[in-house]
């Protein structure tokens, strides 16, 4: 190796092939430096301090934000880098819902991993003294100012990725929050519900809202048949969630596990997939031969239905008209299915079991309700299921 075409990671030699940054190449020689607001997909951020490095005649610098040059001497592990994470660490604790235990991101909480490997046990800078309130008007998420760390990873992960916007900072110095415009609630935004911000929260500040109360009080209820819808992207998430090989298929786990969760039946969503696809292109060729209407978008993500009726009202009228497998699949059931095994359709809790939160708001449209009796009851995502499994300690 050209040593004029290298820098120094805690002495060992690292040559360069075009990192963009320190943090880049430190990770490359299996340097496992810290972040909460890096993400490879956003733009860089630089604000939550949690990856500085010491480079040798610069001082302390945030690896992620710092492009490496030849001859660079950095160090990932002095005693002023330890001292700097851990009060960076001790400061995002201050002013954080300290109520691990109560929360949806326990034993996932990137906040509560870093604390525990860098040893911070005390916190010299007090409690957060103010609540602010929850935002539960969303269908799929729920917002909790309070675990909020600043990091905008949601912020550039809604305007970057997915092109909404619908969050972004608000205030100045310590009365800085995460909020949408206005200090909105998200039922009050444009927000489509895809759920990507909590995607990427290190925190349990966005989660998505957890139904499995509802789902247990349905299973445990004699006079519901509760059936169970799954997607197909499930049988492989819900492999990954207990550790198993990524893309390792377990549709027969999945099965198992509901049946003995106390799910009556249990069907694949491929079945209206496959009805939808059919609808759908019925549709197609008549509007085909009338030359009407043309392109025609598929109407499954409600997610895209969602930003088409707030940002592309001139597309509405190329969407098929074809309700999406997961609410066909409800549809049959309770007016079709429920008929030919003697049920009436409020006797039937059909539970969707899908990866996308979105999903969630869909069901609970007003349009996909007879008589009062909606076509999906309730909709879990796959972290939802893998907590029931977890809490039947299957």
């Amino acid at each position: 190796m050209e040593q004029k075409n290298a820098v120094f990671i805690d002495g060992q030699p690292v040559e360069l092939n075009g990192e963009k940054n320190i943090l880049e190449l430190a990770r490359k020689i299996g340097v496992d430096i810290p972040t909460f607001c890096y993400h490879s997909e956003l733009s860089l951020y630089g604000a939550c301090r949690m990856c500085v490095v010491e480079v040798e005649g610069r001082g302390i610098m945030a690896s992620c934000s710092t492009p490496p040059a030849p001859g660079m001497k950095i160090l990932t592990n002095s005693p002023r880098v330890q001292r700097v994470r851990r009060t960076v660490l001790e400061l995002l604790l201050a002013n954080h819902d300290r109520e691990c235990t109560t929360c949806d991101k326990n034993g996932r909480c990137k906040l509560q991993e870093l604390a525990n490997r860098f040893g911070v046990k005390r916190i010299r800078f007090g409690e957060r003294d103010v609540k602010l309130p929850l935002d539960n008007s969303s269908r799929s998420l729920v917002r909790d100012p309070n675990k909020c760390i600043l990091c905008g990873d949601c912020v550039r992960m809604c305007a970057e990725v997915q092109g909404i916007g619908v969050l972004d900072f608000a205030g100045r110095g310590s009365n800085t929050v995460v909020t949408p415009a206005f200090h909105k609630k998200l039922a009050e935004v444009d927000c489509v519900n895809c759920g990507q911000c909590s995607a990427v929260c290190p925190t349990g500040a966005i989660v998505v809202k957890d139904e499995t109360d509802r789902a247990w009080a349905a299973i445990h209820n004699p006079a519901k048949m509760v059936v169970a819808q799954v997607a197909p992207a499930v049988r492989v998430a819900l492999g990954e969630e207990f550790g198993l090989p990524a893309g390792q298929i377990v549709t027969g786990k999945v099965v198992a596990a509901l049946k003995r969760l106390g799910f009556d039946k249990v069907f694949d969503t491929s079945i209206a997939a496959d009805l939808t696809v059919i609808e759908e292109t019925h549709e197609f060729i008549k509007r085909l031969q009338k030359g009407e209407k043309l392109p025609q978008f598929t109407s499954c993500c409600p997610a895209w239905v969602k930003y088409a009726e707030h940002n592309g009202v001139d597309y509405l009228k190329n969407l098929s008209s074809c309700r999406s497998p997961q609410q066909m699949f409800g549809s049959l059931v309770k007016k079709y299915w429920a008929k030919e095994i003697g049920k009436k359709p409020e006797d039937i809790f059909v539970i969707s079991i899908m990866p996308c939160t979105a999903k969630k708001y869909e069901a609970a449209l007003p349009q996909f309700t007879t008589d009062g009796v909606p076509d999906v009851d309730l909709v879990l995502t796959t972290q939802e299921l893998a907590r029931m499994i977890r809490e039947a300690g299957l």
